[in-house]
């Protein structure tokens, strides 16, 4: 029987990925957790830095029973060349579940194909699943339902984006994408899922109705050298309070985390009564942990 894998959300259906939330919530709200992952071995495998995803993984695994282990890519054969093809085979006979943070989603890929356990993407450079789901969660958690009509996210067009653009069609929710010029929507990922997503000309627009307003930095993990002419680029492009009263009456304002304050979101954002980052940020740990459930137990 062929491992389930989760690189982004093909292959799952919109009941299934509610029933990870709900789960999420479930664990989130119990005194004492099951150990329902005793015996169980993850992996990560992590080639950027890490707060978020590494740590609610680890401890996600150590609460179920569970153990983990971190090895970075120099730790790795890899780095020395071994085919990664090679590396999914031999870890696959060790462990029961593999993530991987990494740089190229074709590494990912490559990985999947060759290994006989699920596989996890912690972050690539085209999806981020894990981060949406959580997000999802958040959103339920305050509001009792998914009955999300909008999503508007500012400024670059990334991972993150690319996650939200494919939640859009499987939840039904419209998303409005205010970018700067050059740094629109993974062309591949925008044809595939188009007709619940918009560009929008204006932040006005982009936020007009939106249940949720999100953004994410402005330079990536791997390219932080461009900050100077990117912080030009982006004038414009931050959220900040003002952006709240142009949104839904009830919008809760989300960002993934780290952030920057003063760019993408002013330095009282985060701070904000409409500010579910802290909640959204530990919902990474719940959400996942009903993500290992599903992938190891089904």
């Amino acid at each position: 029987m062929s491992p389930k894998h989760f690189l982004n959300y093909e292959g799952f259906s919109k009941e299934t990925l509610v029933s990870i939330i709900d789960r999420g919530l479930e664990l989130k709200s119990l005194n004492q957790l099951p150990k329902s992952l005793e015996n169980k071995s993850l992996g990560l495998i992590f080639e950027k830095p890490s707060t978020r995803t590494r740590i609610s993984f680890e401890i996600g695994m150590q609460k179920l029973g569970g153990n983990s282990i971190f090895l970075s890519s120099s730790d790795l054969q890899i780095s020395r060349g071994e085919p990664i093809s090679d590396t999914a085979k031999v870890l696959s006979s060790m462990l029961n579940a593999v993530v991987i943070r990494t740089a190229n989603h074709e590494l990912l890929e490559i990985f999947s194909q060759n290994s006989s356990i699920p596989v996890i993407n912690g972050l690539s450079d085209l999806y981020h699943p894990c981060q949406i789901l959580a997000d999802l969660m958040t959103y339920k958690e305050f509001n009792g339902n998914l009955d999300i009509s909008k999503v508007a996210w500012i400024g670059d067009s990334n991972n993150v984006c690319n996650s939200y653009i494919e939640a859009a069609k499987l939840f039904d929710f419209n998303l409005s994408i205010y970018c700067p010029k050059g740094h629109e929507p993974n062309a591949k990922v925008m044809k595939s899922q188009q007709n619940n997503v918009f560009l929008s000309k204006s932040k006005e627009n982009a936020l007009e109705g939106a249940k949720i307003v999100t953004t994410d930095v402005w330079t990536s993990m791997h390219s932080e050298n461009q900050s100077t002419e990117t912080s030009r680029k982006f004038n414009g492009y931050s959220v900040d309070p003002s952006c709240m009263e142009l949104a839904h009456k009830e919008a809760i304002f989300l960002h993934c985390l780290p952030a920057h304050r003063g760019e993408e979101v002013s330095i009282d954002m985060l701070d904000h009564v409409s500010s579910k980052v802290w909640d959204q940020a530990e919902n990474r740990l719940h959400v996942q942990q009903a993500l290992l459930e599903n992938l190891l137990l089904s």
